[in-house]
């Protein structure tokens, strides 16, 4: 007992601190979510279009899917016996859609990015990661035999000045610099378009940009920030999830083709695991093209990001977003909880950001708004911020 005293005193310390984090059952049904007996509309949620809400999507892709194609398990890798007609069909897919370029298939974003960035890796790489970078790309650095250094987020000129100092220093053969496109906890955005000109003004460099809160909700056909600023050929890998705005799991990255079969020979992840079932993937492809379609909804996204964000600034919140991922920014822990907890039981679900997830002193509530949210919603919470 004295050996797991250890961590229960670490556990009562976390609930001191407000941090404690324990699971919650709950239902959804579309737009709402449902809790002890309380139902809430669901402002926490990471499905941005609303597609795994859609119960009638489900069933047309059930209704359209033969039961000998409906395979529920790969049972092996995909150099084994896991590479099904279902995987190769919908890397083609992504490849036409991404200009040609390849696709490799994961089984999910974190799978992904401590998978990619070890095997790309050497002892004469030097990563550059902006600082507030998803905790899965950190772990993917930590596991390299890279050096690394965290720009300050979002500064380009601090980047700059990184590249311009390791672009002549004979230690290293390459640089690889690595972002996201929208950050998950502020909802702001990196420069793509600056970053790829400093990526032209120094041939060591190779970008790696994820878009997993991007994927579904910019570009003409969703296709993430990289198509919104016409730069998808200039990103050596370009990276992004299914499990938000794309109601599904897994991974993607879309690159050059010997970059692919580079990782399929490197990548310990992808080579040791088990495939995703096959089933997966064809629903994924199903969603992938319906997702092309939705303007309509990206476009009704964007409208409710932009009011909620200016009527924030008329609060005098401070609120750095310009994506539909909106903080709240609270400070202390406890206080930002009991805010949560004050909201849901008003009727909004609105979950607690608080460290390791952002820095100390940074808690907030993060706000993930969504294609089956109005603007009159977003007006009853104001009242109440």
């Amino acid at each position: 007992m004295q050996l797991i005293d250890h961590y229960a005193a670490q556990l009562q310390s976390l609930k001191q601190q407000g941090n404690l984090r324990q699971f919650t059952q709950f239902h959804q049904q579309g737009r709402q979510i449902e809790i002890v007996g309380r139902s809430m509309l669901n402002l926490a949620s990471n499905d941005y279009l609303g597609l795994a809400a859609d119960e009638k999507l489900r069933e047309a892709f059930f209704d359209q899917t033969p039961t000998s194609e409906r395979v529920m398990s790969s049972s092996s890798s995909r150099l084994l016996t896991g590479n099904f007609a279902a995987y190769e069909h919908f890397e083609y897919s992504l490849s036409q859609a991404f200009h040609g370029r390849a696709a490799l298939l994961f089984n999910s974003g974190y799978h992904m990015n401590i998978g990619i960035l070890p095997a790309i890796s050497d002892g004469r790489t030097i990563i550059l990661a902006d600082k507030l970078v998803h905790a899965s790309m950190i772990d993917g650095i930590r596991l390299s035999s890279a050096k690394y250094i965290r720009f300050r987020h979002n500064d380009m000129l601090h980047l700059q000045q990184l590249l311009k100092r390791y672009q002549d220093d004979g230690n290293f053969d390459r640089i690889i610099v690595v972002t996201e496109s929208i950050f998950s906890m502020d909802g702001d955005e990196t420069d793509l378009s600056q970053l790829v000109q400093l990526k032209r003004q120094h041939n060591k460099v190779m970008l790696y940009v994820d878009e997993a809160h991007a994927i579904g909700v910019r570009g003409a056909k969703g296709l993430g920030c990289a198509e919104q600023y016409q730069v998808i050929d200039d990103i050596d890998f370009l990276v992004g999830t299914f499990g938000k705005a794309l109601a599904s799991v897994g991974g993607y990255l879309i690159c050059h083709p010997v970059l692919r079969d580079y990782l399929i020979n490197h990548m310990r992840p992808l080579i040791f695991s088990t495939a995703q079932p096959p089933i997966c993937m064809a629903w994924t492809q199903f969603i992938f093209e319906h997702m092309q379609q939705l303007q309509q909804s990206r476009q009704h996204l964007q409208v409710l990001s932009q009011f909620l964000q200016q009527q924030l600034h008329n609060k005098d919140y401070f609120c750095p977003s310009t994506s539909h991922i909106v903080p709240v920014i609270i400070g202390d822990s406890k206080d930002t909880v009991e805010r949560a907890k004050q909201l849901q039981q008003i009727g909004f679900y609105v979950m607690p950001v608080r460290p390791p997830t952002v820095p100390q002193q940074s808690s907030r509530l993060r706000i993930s708004l969504n294609a089956m949210i109005y603007q009159q919603d977003l007006e009853q919470l104001l009242k109440y911020l």
